[in-house]
């Protein structure tokens, strides 16, 4: 048997991807270690008190400004962080849509359904103008209200680049939207007590209120079983408010986006297939395991051939 070449041709493809990892590895494991440490103190939060108060994002997001604040990394650490901190979130934001079907949205009925668009305006409107009343940045205002209206982190990855908002806005507004998330949650039980709400009444409270499933769990646990399902279905059913409401604010921000120079699509790089992977769930088109093999590749080639372009 013909022994095999031991320098074997490299293609163009296998060496911007070897260039690539070179790049990006210090600063990714910089990233992966900052979030096992995160998910170490989430299960050690779930051991010492039965629950996670702060979810192991909100951790993550804690633990890297302390980090930063501590130790400045130096230039060979930032393409792996900016790499973990946009692209990464803009998969994230991808497959945010295989959550929400049709089904689930029948579930909730009409009436509930109509008043949770209703609320979510209401709250991305409200939640302006009171960030902009108590003094905070335009950008960070729209941040942290769509945070709290929709779907807290997600949501707020996915409005960044729409609206021309960086790094720092986005953390910050994260962090503000955990501290309001774990003060909703400590206060619902004992405001359901008071008023006295049924499993469902308060299933429903928590699941437009509370920014996070997470979170949500946590404080419809002490209700029972039916509370907690309720509340995780409405507040499902608050994602899909997330393509709407991007879509607006792309065609309503377009000064703020000049300002920082940016140019950012009319609906979020993330938003579009979350939205399309719904849609095609909602009828069956692509089952989970089977759009997971066929989606994870090209996700992944799609993130390296547009880091590698932007650095051409």
């Amino acid at each position: 048997m013909p022994a095999l070449p031991l320098n074997l041709p490299v293609t163009p493809t296998v060496a911007v991807i070897r260039i690539g990892l070179v790049r990006l590895l210090p600063g990714l494991l910089l990233c992966v270690g900052v979030t096992l440490v995160a998910i170490s103190l989430e299960h050690a939060e779930t051991a010492l008190f039965g629950r996670a108060w702060l979810e192991a994002l909100v951790l993550a997001i804690l633990l890297g400004a302390a980090l930063r604040t501590a130790w400045t990394p130096a230039a060979r650490w930032h393409p792996g962080i900016e790499f973990g901190a946009k692209t990464l979130l803009e998969i994230a934001v991808v497959l945010l849509g295989a959550s929400v079907s049709a089904a689930t949205i029948l579930m909730v009925g009409p009436a509930l359904l109509l008043g949770i668009v209703a609320l979510v305006v209401a709250a991305v409107c409200g939640g302006y103008g009171i960030g902009r009343l108590l003094g905070l940045p335009r950008r960070m205002a729209i941040l942290v209200a769509c945070g709290n209206a929709i779907c807290g982190n997600s949501a707020i990855a996915a409005v960044a680049p729409v609206i021309g908002a960086d790094g720092d806005d986005v953390a910050s507004s994260i962090a503000f939207t955990a501290v309001l998330g774990v003060l909703v949650v400590l206060g619902l039980p004992v405001l359901a007590t008071a008023l006295g709400l049924s499993g469902i009444q308060f299933g429903v409270l928590a699941g437009l209120t509370v920014y996070a499933v997470p979170q949500v769990l946590a404080a419809t646990a002490p209700a029972g079983a039916l509370a907690v399902q309720v509340g995780t279905l409405v507040k499902l059913v608050r994602v899909l408010m997330l393509g709407p409401v991007v879509l607006v604010l792309s065609l309503l921000t377009a000064r703020l986006r000049e300002e920082t120079e940016q140019v950012a699509p009319q609906v979020s790089a993330g938003d579009r297939p979350a939205l399309g992977r719904a849609g095609r769930r909602c009828i069956g088109w692509c089952p989970g395991s089977s759009w997971a093999s066929w989606c994870w590749p090209r996700c992944v080639r799609w993130a390296w051939c547009r880091r590698w372009r932007s650095h051409r």
